[in-house]
């Protein structure tokens, strides 16, 4: 039986370069992990088999059994497992949940059967089953281009002092980026970039969600208003948002004040 952890992420930048021919979207992103962890739990079976503790997900199409598929296919033999994940990343919310659990799922099963696959090709596998995968392979920091899959890892000696926010809403990824060359900026909310040691925190898919759901762009502003935050921003293609405090700075009592002014339905971490 093997246990991993399936760490979350922000993208402390993310950039839209343009669109592709093949109709994803050429990006630059720096993407960290953070505390936040899905656990998942691999052991061999008669069977593949998948549990979770969030019923809902239970399903054929989750990226947890596509990655053991994948990876049967690449070593032309069936992989029984039985796997248990423990969902706290929530879904829906830029933080990368589904893929780093995609990610663990293929590290577990190749220590699990000794498969002689390579994390270079761990992570081509995983570009075909989504851009942010390839990251979890080997996780830490990186910058990010293509549609994301391509990965330059970068010495990050900063530790950051952060708080998770999200309300109870789920923005698809492809309609993010769908809507990114249409949307506008609403006047009042912050976009601008915000400078911190290791360059800029921007995200151009802020202009698509804080058009559609205005709480997230206030929520934004808020934070920033916040004596104790340094800079925030949403991360990824939302719904969370993250924001770096200030050092020695107790985002336990941070995230009360939050509940207390946007109710006990926002989720804070």
């Amino acid at each position: 039986m093997i246990g991993l952890s399936a760490t979350a992420k922000i993208n402390l930048n993310l950039r839209i370069l343009g669109k592709r021919k093949d109709g994803f979207h050429d990006l630059e992103t720096l993407m960290t992990c953070v505390d936040l962890a899905d656990t998942l739990t691999v052991s061999k079976a008669g069977t593949l088999r998948f549990t979770c503790s969030r019923p809902d997900l239970e399903t054929e199409d989750n990226l947890v059994i596509q990655a053991v598929r994948l990876l049967e296919k690449e070593v032309t033999s069936d992989l029984p497992v039985s796997i248990h994940l423990e969902k706290r990343t929530p879904s829906g919310a830029g933080l990368g949940g589904g893929s780093s659990d995609a990610a663990a799922t293929f590290k577990a099963v190749r220590e699990l059967y000794q498969l002689d696959v390579s994390n270079q090709r761990l992570e081509a596998l995983a570009a075909d089953l989504g851009s942010d995968i390839p990251f979890f392979i080997t996780g830490g920091t990186a910058l990010c281009r293509g549609r994301g899959e391509r990965l330059e890892p970068i010495e990050f000696p900063w530790k950051l002092n952060l708080m998770l926010l999200r309300h109870p809403l789920e923005i698809p990824t492809p309609w993010a980026y769908k809507h990114w060359a249409s949307s506008k900026e609403i006047p009042g909310l912050p976009y601008r970039a915000q400078t911190m040691p290791w360059g800029e925190i921007i995200n151009d898919l802020e202009r698509p969600a804080f058009a559609k759901y205005l709480i997230l762009g206030d929520t934004k502003r808020w934070l920033l208003d916040q004596p104790e935050v340094e800079a925030a921003a949403m991360t990824g293609s939302g719904s969370a948002l993250f924001a770096i405090l200030k050092d020695g700075v107790d985002r336990q009592e941070l995230a009360k004040r939050a509940k207390e002014h946007y109710g006990e339905s926002l989720w804070t971490f």
